[in-house]
């Protein structure tokens, strides 16, 4: 698959997927959104893809924000498809299935830092900066901003965030909760491998259904939750990858998971 705005490439059950706009500071445009669908998509149905590790060309950006020229052309009847299409591709990175990690190394603000939330796990350089400036701009976050930013920092924190504009810190951001981990720049993507190392040891049908109940058991009243947990346990326990678990527990020696 050939694409013009970013680059893709699997490596060791990893794929590596970096925005490539270096000199917009990897802006998103639409095209850069459905080259990123595609990618997303063929990277949910690819098997032997078990880890997403997605960034920005360069060491300035992640991804600075959205293509403010394009912006300022939508009217109220484009704008809304625009948020539309944009919240349906970060809501594909949120439920791909397989953990994406945000490996911020850089400006990720408005569009950037939605991105990022919607990432599974967030590293930051120590250079990078997070925020949703939107509010500068006479407008209001449109892919999720104001509903992923309160879910991780909580209500009081983000609308500090939303309201002012503010641009923050990495070590600010690891502070309220906003990225897991700030590591020095050149240890981003080596750190973010070693996760993912971690990550792919494990089942394949484990790491999807814990995905699946964190992510709607989120969404959900405690015992709604507790109830979708009890289901996915119960269909995850009729699987050869529980089976394989538990024997090689039992025998004291490395599971071979299959993904059944």
């Amino acid at each position: 698959m050939t694409f013009e705005n970013i680059l893709c490439e699997t490596k060791n059950a990893i794929a590596y997927l970096t925005i490539n706009r270096p000199k917009v500071l990897n802006a998103l445009n639409t095209a850069t959104m459905e080259e990123l669908r595609a990618a997303f998509h063929a990277i949910r149905h690819d098997p032997s893809i078990r880890v997403v590790l997605l960034t920005g060309a360069g060491e300035k950006a992640f991804v600075a924000g959205a293509d403010i020229g394009e912006l300022a052309r939508q009217d109220p009847v484009s704008a809304k498809e625009y948020t539309l299409r944009g919240q349906s591709v970060l809501n594909l990175i949120e439920n791909l299935g397989k953990p994406v990690v945000a490996c911020i190394n850089g400006f990720a603000l408005g569009g950037g830092c939605e991105m990022a939330m919607a990432a599974t796990l967030r590293l930051a350089s120590e250079n990078a900066k997070l925020g949703q400036p939107e509010v500068k701009l006479g407008i209001i976050p449109g892919y999720g901003g104001s509903q992923r930013l309160p879910r991780l920092v909580g209500k009081g924190i983000a609308l500090q965030l939303l309201l002012s504009g503010e641009m923050i810190t990495a070590q600010e951001a690891y502070r309220i909760g906003l990225v897991n981990e700030v590591v020095a720049f050149p240890e981003l993507i080596p750190r973010a491998e070693a996760i993912a190392r971690q990550i792919i040891a494990n089942s394949p049908l484990a790491v999807q259904y814990i995905l699946e109940a964190v992510n709607r058991g989120m969404e959900t009243p405690l015992a709604q939750g507790l109830y979708l947990e009890a289901a996915l346990f119960s269909v995850i326990c009729a699987s050869e990858d529980k089976n394989e678990g538990t024997r090689a527990f039992l025998e004291k020696r490395p599971p071979q998971f299959k993904g059944r």
